[in-house]
C-alpha cells in the first residue's frame, strides 16, 4: 500500500512542479507585458516589479496545474488498466486516490497563503514601483503616445524634447457645471516632489481658455497627487489589498465610522425638527448624507466578504481535485487534455460565474458573505457522487 502512495505521490509531484513552471513562466510574461503597454514602462521598472508580480502570476496558475496534474497522472493510470489491475486484488481504488486528496489540501492552505500574499505584497508592491518612476513613465508615454492622464486633466505634446515638452496642450476636465479648461503653451516641464506627495507640470508662455484666472503671466502650474494619480490613496485603500491579518482590525475601524455616520443623520434629522430648518432635511440635502452612509456600508460588506473569497478561492484546487480524479479515472484516456477540458468546462460554465456572482452580492450586502462558498460546495458534491461511482465500479 506504502508503494502505491509513494508513486502516485511521486508522479503527481513531478507532473505539478513541472506544469506549475511553465505555467507560472507564461503568465508572468502576459503580467510584465500588460504593466508595459497598459503604463508605458521601461526595463528598469519591469525588473524592479517582477518579484511583486511573481505571486500574482503563481495565483492563477496553481488551481490549473493542481487539475492538469491529476487528470495527467489518473488518465494514465486509468487507461494503462492500473486501476483494474488494483480492483482485482482486492484493493479499493481509494488507496491510490486519497493521497491526492491530501495533497491538494495543502496545496489548497498554501494557495490562500499565496492569494494574500499576491493581493496585499504583490498589488501593493507593484504601485510602489509604479510611483517611484512615475516621471520616468510620464515622459515614457508622451514620447510614444504625444498623450497622457494626470487625473482630472490630459496632456497632448507635438514632441518630447529630453525632460521638455513642445507645444503641450492640458485639458482640465469640468467640475460641476463648470466647462472644461485648456491650457496651451511653447513648453512645459514635469517635475516630481516625492517628499511632497505630487507631481508638477510646468507651463511656459502659456494661454488659458476657459474660466480660470493665474496671477503669474510667465508660467502656469498644474499639481496632481501622486495617490490620486496610481489609484494608492492610503485613506481609500481597496479593501482587496488588505492582508488576511489587517482585516479584522479595519473591520471594527469601518464600523466605528459607520456608527458616527448614522449617529451623525440622526443627530441632524433631530436638531432640524427641533429647529424648523427643514431645508437640511429636504431630500436633495439628505441623498448628500445617504451617499456617505451608502459608502461607509459597501466598503464594510467588502471588508467582511474579503477573507470568505480568498479561502475560497484557496480551496478551489482541492474542488478542482475531487472533480479531476473520478473524470480521469472513468474516461481511462491516456490523452489527459481531453479529460482536461472536459473537467474544466463545467468549472468554467458554473464555477467561476458563480463565484463570481455571489462574491458582487456579497459586497453589495444582497447575500452573506460565506456564500461566496456556493461554487466550491456544488463542485464538492459533484465530485463526491463522482467518487462514489468510481470507487463502486
Amino acid at each position: 500500500m506504502r508503494i502505491l502512495t509513494r508513486y502516485v505521490l511521486f508522479d503527481l509531484l513531478k507532473v505539478f512542479a513541472i506544469t506549475l513552471t511553465g505555467l507560472t513562466l507564461l503568465i508572468f510574461v502576459v503580467l510584465i507585458g500588460k504593466e508595459a503597454v497598459d503604463k508605458g514602462i521601461g526595463l528598469g521598472p519591469l525588473l524592479r516589479m517582477a518579484p511583486y508580480l511573481l505571486p500574482q502570476a503563481m495565483q492563477f496558475a496553481v488551481p490549473g496545474t493542481m487539475l492538469l496534474a491529476v487528470t495527467y497522472v489518473y488518465g494514465r493510470m486509468a487507461s494503462y488498466n492500473e486501476i483494474v489491475a488494483i480492483k482485482s486484488l482486492g484493493i479499493s481504488p481509494m488507496c491510490v486516490i486519497w493521497p491526492t486528496f491530501v495533497l491538494a489540501t495543502l496545496v489548497s492552505f498554501g494557495a490562500v497563503v499565496l492569494n494574500d500574499i499576491a493581493v496585499s505584497w504583490g498589488r501593493l508592491g507593484v504601485q510602489r514601483v509604479f510611483l517611484a518612476s512615475i516621471e520616468e513613465v510620464t515622459y515614457g508615454q508622451l514620447r510614444m503616445r504625444h498623450a497622457y492622464n494626470l487625473g482630472n486633466a490630459n496632456i497632448t505634446v507635438r514632441e518630447v524634447d529630453g525632460h521638455r515638452l513642445i507645444q503641450p496642450t492640458l485639458v482640465i476636465q469640468s467640475s460641476g457645471d463648470q466647462p472644461a479648461i485648456t491650457v496651451s503653451a511653447a513648453e512645459a516641464e514635469l517635475r516630481l516632489l516625492p517628499e511632497e506627495g505630487k507631481i508638477i507640470l510646468r507651463l511656459e508662455d502659456y494661454d488659458i481658455d476657459g474660466p480660470w484666472t493665474w496671477e503669474d503671466p510667465d508660467s502656469f502650474s498644474y499639481e496632481v497627487s501622486l495617490e490620486d494619480l496610481t489609484g494608492s490613496n492610503s485613506k481609500n485603500r481597496s479593501p482587496s489589498t488588505y492582508a488576511l491579518a489587517e482585516i479584522a482590525p479595519a473591520i471594527k475601524e469601518q464600523e466605528d465610522t459607520l456608527g458616527r455616520i448614522e449617529e451623525s443623520l440622526v443627530a441632524q434629522s433631530a436638531f432640524g425638527m427641533m429647529t424648523g430648518d427643514f431645508d437640511s432635511l429636504s431630500e436633495t440635502a439628505w441623498k448628500v448624507h445617504e451617499k456617505e452612509r451608502q459608502n461607509a456600508e459597501y466598503r464594510l460588506h467588502r471588508l467582511h466578504t474579503e477573507p470568505w473569497r480568498r479561502w475560497a478561492n484557496g480551496f478551489s484546487c482541492l474542488c478542482f481535485v475531487l472533480i479531476g480524479v473520478p473524470v480521469s479515472v472513468w474516461m481511462r484516456q491516456s490523452d489527459f487534455l481531453a479529460s482536461f477540458f472536459i473537467c474544466f468546462l463545467p468549472i468554467l460554465l458554473v464555477y467561476y460565474p458563480l463565484l463570481a456572482v455571489s462574491v458582487d452580492q456579497a459586497k453589495d450586502g444582497t447575500f452573506p458573505p460565506h456564500t461566496v462558498w456556493l461554487g466550491n460546495f456544488l463542485l464538492s458534491l459533484a465530485g463526491v457522487w463522482l467518487l462514489r461511482r468510481v470507487n463502486r465500479y
